[in-house]
């Protein structure tokens, strides 16, 4: 057996993972479209991951003479007991998760919940530790310093107009990268923002969210974007794109690493570790900023589209561990 196959993969290569797999003829065509409707209930961004994770067990199966589909659970657990010398907690659950799906896909029964495999995790987990590694919020001191800091031109108004808009509507990187001109709409309160599909909305629903007008102009989000579009000439298409060195506008989007450089490239020009910000700065900025100046669990909410209110509350208690610290009143 290949034991580099790709399960999770395009609809060509199904037929002949039936054939390894499972030794057996050509798959119906009905059964194709029913694997393609269930690879599209997966964002692109998991069916990526577990790509690379299911490919990274495979090769590791083949370095120890095991077979990957079925696995037995000893072998997934000493993978990942293996793995948890130089990996987080967070991505063994995630490699645990490729496995499983790949195995659910070829109609297997997955090794990942078996007892040995769960208590590995349980061990590795007391050993260890799950806490995550969160970056810095932006708060509105840090935003104003790094609108203050972009470069002149229409890179500077690009800049501006993602950084702004990104920390008072919230988003996520792809979210922010994902925006056409067609979402927005410029109105007499501000901007409204229609996302199309987020991370918490994978069946595509959608969601309006209100940017209304800064107090300030030059830390104004909807000035900021809508001088951006103006100066840029965009009238349709991707809203945030790439300017090459001559000052051309390119006409495909950014990605959300090109969104986390931006971040990462203006936090440093305003004096703070470019190592501890990145996309989700901005909208772990929004939730810590509302927090802090008093704005309720549910406006918070409605902005960030969080559907937990114990996330939303993670972000409130970092903002009160000075605010309403005891400490404080010991008069040292």
């Amino acid at each position: 057996m290949n034991p580099t196959v790709e399960v999770i993969g395009p609809i060509p290569d199904v037929s002949r993972v039936e054939s390894i797999a499972r030794g057996a003829g050509v798959v119906p065509p009905s059964l194709e479209k029913a694997l393609e409707f269930s690879r599209q209930s997966k964002a692109e961004n998991t069916l990526r991951g577990y790509r690379a994770d299911w490919a990274g067990f495979c090769a590791w199966c083949q370095g120890n003479n095991l077979c990957p589909l079925p696995a037995s659970p000893e072998a997934v657990a000493a993978y990942i007991a293996e793995s948890a010398s130089d990996h987080k907690v967070g991505t063994l659950q995630r490699r645990l998760n490729a496995i499983a799906e790949a195995h659910k896909a070829m109609g297997l029964e997955s090794p990942t919940t078996a007892g040995i495999v769960r208590n590995t995790l349980k061990g590795i987990k007391r050993t260890m530790g799950t806490a995550p590694t969160q970056k810095a919020p932006t708060l509105i001191a840090d935003i104003r310093s790094m609108v203050g800091a972009v470069d002149a031109g229409l890179i500077g108004l690009r800049d501006s107009a993602l950084i702004l808009l990104g920390f008072a509507g919230a988003f996520r990187r792809a979210e922010m990268a994902g925006l056409d001109l067609s979402d927005l709409a410029f109105t007499r309160d501000g901007l409204t923002v229609t996302l199309r599909r987020s991370k918490t909305d994978q069946d595509g629903r959608g969601r309006q969210i209100g940017i209304p007008y800064g107090s300030n102009p030059d830390t104004c989000p909807v000035r900021s974007v809508h001088s951006w579009i103006e100066q840029a000439g965009l009238t349709d298409g991707p809203l945030f794109r790439s300017i090459n060195r001559h000052g051309q506008i390119q006409p495909g989007q950014l990605s959300g690493n090109d969104v986390a450089r931006i971040v990462k490239k203006l936090a440093a020009r305003a004096g703070l570790d470019p190592a501890n910000y990145a996309g989700h700065s901005l909208r772990a900025g929004h939730a810590t900023s509302a927090a802090i100046a008093g704005a309720s669990e549910r406006s918070i909410m409605n902005q960030t589209g969080h559907r937990s209110v114990q996330m939303v509350r993670r972000y409130i208690r970092d903002s009160n561990l000075f605010r309403e610290n005891s400490a404080g009143r010991l008069g040292l």
